[in-house]
């Protein structure tokens, strides 16, 4: 990785770290959620960088609120691994690795198919991170959960507010994506 590369991954890893600490908890049983500005932030790292910066970016953030920084919307340490909202952040890092990796397979790109590859990593998110919120409840701590209360809970709550980050995001990304591209890969 070029010194741009590398400062850009550490940017959009930082970015979303400072996107936890802007947060709404949602006093949703069994398990509070909390809807933040760190999907904003995937979002960019998705949109703008190639995919191995996305993922990396976003896997740096990972790791770093795993080692106990608390960058994490409620705390981090590797404790976080057993919080049913882990799984969201994990689908951060899958998600802006698919919408870095449509992206450059997409050819010439405007605002929709901008968008349209924002609700594919939207999708990404909310799967990987409904499936580890069930996996977690039943599994590791015996909190019944059913489908119902997922649903509800973990993605109608907060899919209406993440896809107005996708439409924002998507705006900011038509704009800067030329330039980003060209500093850091042109």
């Amino acid at each position: 990785m070029s010194i741009r590369e590398l400062t850009a991954g550490g940017l959009f890893a930082a970015l979303v770290a400072v996107g936890a600490f802007i947060k709404i908890t949602l006093p949703t049983e069994p398990i509070p959620m909390h809807f933040t500005l760190q999907w904003f932030f995937v979002l960019l790292a998705g949109l703008l960088l190639n995919k191995r910066l996305a993922g990396a970016s976003v896997g740096v953030y990972l790791l770093i609120g795993l080692t106990g920084v608390p960058i994490f919307a409620s705390g981090g340490g590797l404790s976080y691994l057993l919080r049913p909202s882990f799984g969201y952040l994990l689908g951060f890092a899958l998600a802006a690795y698919i919408m870095a990796w449509m992206c450059e397979e997409a050819g010439r790109i405007r605002f929709w198919k901008l968008l349209f590859i924002s609700i594919a990593g939207l999708l990404v998110y909310y799967g990987i991170g409904m499936l580890y919120f069930f996996v977690v409840c039943h599994f590791l701590i015996f909190q019944e959960v059913t489908w119902k209360i997922l649903l509800v809970n973990c993605f109608l709550l907060t899919a209406g507010p993440d896809f107005a980050l996708c439409v924002a995001a998507v705006g900011v990304a038509a704009k800067l994506r030329g330039v980003v591209r060209d500093s850091l890969y042109g």
